[in-house]
């Protein structure tokens, strides 16, 4: 855990980057009670990160005289978690409402925090050295593509800091586009740098003056998220049976899913492939290696091999700078569903694996989703995601894109048909296939092409396996 400079007379502890480059992470439980001595290393509290459950351990020995939030507070890193003092302490603060800019800074805002967490906040970005990533440089590969792509930042609270910002060149330029005095951008990333979410946060908030604006209103950001006011929208409260609030993976997936829909502009295209000759390699695979393996890893080979031909789709939206990145290697995001809700690991160079190894893979990383061991790293940077839903008897779907990624493909359940070939009937096993893509980025006529090479490489065993 780094990214966030502790005190040095450890009255307060700060909440560290739990990951690389974490922003905020959810309360989940607390270990410990306002009065407890705890010893270095122990437990303090757990949190819930993007996809993972994490331990916080206590940096240095002490006595706790506050808790800086309760179960369901979403924390900023850089905030105060716990206060040290003497054992007379009182209990945990009181929770207080905290605003959307200072609390959440994105636009689902309405979050509550608590009294201690809220006077911290409004300037946590920039006292602390938060860790929110690196700038994606340009690369060959990148195309540029218009400003409207570029979506709303979180709002951000304005600080000066001594001595001259860190900053690659691009974002000083990023800077000076939108008319934005560096020295006033809270820092997010990593050794305290200024990234490009933090130049478009900043300008997006409108306290970049008037230089920014002007460059703001031409880009055009993508709309935020409505905020929905208390009794604006009639809700029945009778027959109530349950009462269940956004929280944990829930509500990143929640958050994850508004982000990819507001931004991405969605199309879906289907298809099916007759997979009769492909199931008869896979049962001799399956005797082969000596465990069953689904149709999953094969159709991930397609897959990675149609990527190679239509690069197009194995790409990441950079909206901030108004970028599309190609990218080369094919990291393979698999959805995986769990008691937490939809997890999404990432197999990292999937196009050199061959079916057992993917198949291998899968299985890994699905037990680590399933037991909340999975690290936050092994859920990102992925190029493309594969949504296995016909596992639970579903045909056709319309995934939603893994967004930053511009394409998700969703496999249905194969079923027996009569299929005809060369004027033959027979009886056929038959793969349904819907691959949704970013309009922004994708032609609908290249998704179609993309998808009828994995429908070829489906139906022909020994072309995909070669």
């Amino acid at each position: 855990m780094a990214g966030v400079k502790q005190p040095s007379d450890k009255s307060h502890f700060l909440l560290p980057d739990l990951g690389e480059g974490l922003a905020e992470a959810e309360l989940v439980s607390w270990k410990v009670a306002a009065g407890d001595t705890v010893k270095e290393s122990q437990t303090l509290a757990e949190m819930q990160t993007d996809k993972a459950l994490v331990e916080v351990p206590s940096p240095w020995a002490g006595t706790v005289s506050e808790l800086c939030g309760k179960a369901g507070d979403v924390i900023k890193v850089g905030a105060v978690l716990v206060r040290y003092g003497t054992a007379k302490a009182a209990a945990p603060a009181k929770a207080a409402p905290v605003t959307a800019a200072a609390a959440d800074g994105s636009s689902n805002g309405n979050r509550n925090g608590n009294a201690c967490m809220s006077s911290q906040i409004a300037a946590g970005a920039a006292a602390a050295e938060g860790d929110q990533g690196t700038v994606v440089g340009t690369m060959s590969g990148t195309l540029t593509v218009s400003d409207r792509f570029a979506r709303r930042a979180p709002e951000v609270a304005v600080a000066v800091r001594e001595g001259k910002a860190l900053a690659t060149p691009a974002v000083r330029g990023l800077a000076r586009k939108f008319g934005v005095d560096i020295q006033k951008v809270p820092a997010t990333g990593r050794g305290g740098r200024v990234t490009a979410s933090d130049v478009a946060a900043f300008a997006e908030n409108g306290s970049a003056g008037a230089g920014s604006a002007a460059a703001a209103s031409a880009g055009g950001f993508a709309p935020r998220a409505a905020t929905i006011a208390p009794g604006s929208v009639y809700i029945d409260q009778n027959d109530v049976a349950q009462r269940v609030p956004f929280r944990g993976v829930r509500r990143k997936i929640a958050e994850a899913l508004s982000r990819s829909v507001q931004t991405a502009v969605h199309f879906t295209v289907v298809d099916e492939a007759d997979v009769t000759a492909l199931e008869a390699k896979r049962r001799e695979y399956s005797k082969v290696v000596g465990e069953k393996l689904s149709m999953l890893p094969f159709i991930m080979t397609a897959i990675c091999r149609g990527l190679r031909k239509h690069p197009s789709l194995n790409a990441v939206v950079d909206d901030a700078k108004g970028e599309i990145i190609l990218k080369s290697a094919v990291n393979l995001g698999c959805a995986v569903d769990t008691d937490a809700g939809l997890m999404v690991p990432v197999i990292k160079n999937a196009g050199s694996m061959a079916p057992v190894q993917l198949a291998q893979s899968v299985k890994t990383l699905a037990a680590k989703c399933k037991d909340r061991t999975i690290a936050r790293e092994e859920s990102l940077g992925g190029t493309f995601t594969i949504s296995n839903v016909g596992s639970y008897g579903g045909m056709f779907a319309t995934p939603v894109i893994n967004y930053p990624e511009v394409a998700i493909l969703a496999a249905g359940r194969a079923k027996e048909k009569v299929c005809v070939k060369d004027g033959k009937f027979y009886a056929g096993l038959v793969l349904p296939l819907s691959l949704s893509c970013d309009h922004r980025v994708v032609d609908g006529a290249e998704g179609a092409r993309f998808l009828n090479t994995v429908v070829k490489l489906l139906e022909d065993p020994d072309a995909l396996l070669s």
